[in-house]
């Protein structure tokens, strides 16, 4: 479904002494400089430009909320889905304040919606069943899903974009990550079950109970050991917006986009498509660091570093939009900052007094 390759690193070299003559000490622009040569590497270019920035965020519900795992109902994804189509959500105001265009695609919700512009109707099924027994989605509703995730994004990369972010919404979806997590990362699931939507303590363990009887239940029926086939992992427990985020992330690599990774649910998402294709994080930055307790564990597994620790847990993709004035100054350095020889400043001086310049700055602060 998917042919995802390595960034071509030929270019990396003269891209890293672009970055590193301009008028600064080396590596004084700290992540910055990271992501101008991760844009300029799938871009293949030394001047690179971000054409058209989108989110798509994804709606599903979830079958495991009937077991109690979240405080609020599934009514609520819906009705979330209608805040994001009338303007009024966070993320809709982080969008608009940052141009970036924002459409809302339909995974799996279990109620009715209706037509509207920003709204793409993807629905494989009005929500997943409860996987506390069984599997959360069939086989074929997985293929579909990751199908369906894929053909937003090349919808989007038709129109002329060439840099997505991708936001969920649904009701019980920070159980599916953490199990989908555990199963993926080795990671014991106490560490990775969080409050989710603000569960108290009392909530945070009942919630872990029926995950680990959950995943109980799968190792049993897999004759009592794991299952390390991904695709196996996702259709037991995960969701239709975390399947088509997956395909969509994927979809987008294919396509040599600049793929940004909000917190912990599309991190989920985004586990399951680097054990399909490692290759997928050479597309990848990623905007912020959750504070859903499991989402800096996903970090270090992947081994990438956030851009931003805001404390944020509010999902849509929130993350993204903040942070992506972080990725327009990154490109904006690499094509307009001046470099030692167009300034006509000594930069070996300069570079040899980084350290003095580095304790000024943190004496000033």
């Amino acid at each position: 479904m998917f042919s995802i390759s390595r960034t071509d690193k030929r270019i990396a070299s003269q891209l890293q002494e672009k970055i590193d003559t301009k008028t600064k000490p080396l590596g004084a622009l700290g992540q910055l400089e990271a992501v101008a040569l991760k844009v300029g590497l799938i871009q293949q270019s030394l001047t690179p430009e971000l054409k058209k920035p989108h989110m798509l965020v994804f709606a599903g519900d979830h079958g495991i909320v009937s077991e109690g795992v979240s405080p609020y109902p599934q009514e609520v994804t819906p009705q979330m889905v209608l805040n994001f189509l009338g303007g009024g959500a966070a993320i809709n105001v982080f969008c608009r304040q940052h141009g970036i265009d924002l459409e809302v695609v339909n995974a799996g919700v279990a109620a009715d919606l209706p037509e509207h512009p920003k709204l793409f109707d993807a629905c494989v099924a009005r929500s997943t069943a409860s996987y506390l027994n069984a599997a959360a989605m069939t086989d074929d509703e997985v293929k579909l899903a990751l199908q369906r995730g894929a053909d937003q994004v090349t919808r989007v990369a038709a129109g002329g974009s060439n840099v997505i972010g991708f936001g969920e919404m649904g009701i019980g979806n920070t159980s599916s990550a953490a199990l989908l997590m555990h199963h993926l990362t080795g990671i014991p699931l106490a560490e990775c079950v969080g409050r989710g939507t603000g569960l108290d303590e009392k909530g945070v363990l009942k919630k872990l109970a029926i995950l680990q009887q959950a995943s109980a239940n799968y190792i049993e029926s897999n004759g009592g050991h794991p299952d390390h086939n991904p695709l196996r992992i996702l259709a037991r427990f995960g969701g239709f917006e975390i399947a088509m985020i997956c395909g969509a992330m994927l979809k987008a690599a294919e396509l040599k986009m600049l793929v940004l990774v909000d917190g912990f649910i599309a991190t989920s998402a985004l586990l399951v498509a680097h054990a399909l294709f490692p290759e997928v994080l050479d597309y990848t930055v990623f905007t912020h660091q959750s504070d859903e307790s499991g989402h800096r564990k996903m970090l270090s597994y992947l081994k990438v570093q956030p851009l931003l620790k805001l404390d944020l847990r509010l999902g849509e993709g929130s993350g993204v939009a903040v942070a992506y004035p972080l990725v327009v100054s990154s490109v904006a350095f690499l094509n307009e900052m001046a470099s030692f020889a167009d300034a006509g400043v000594s930069g070996e001086e300069l570079v040899s007094g980084a350290d003095d310049a580095g304790n000024e700055s943190s004496d000033a602060s």
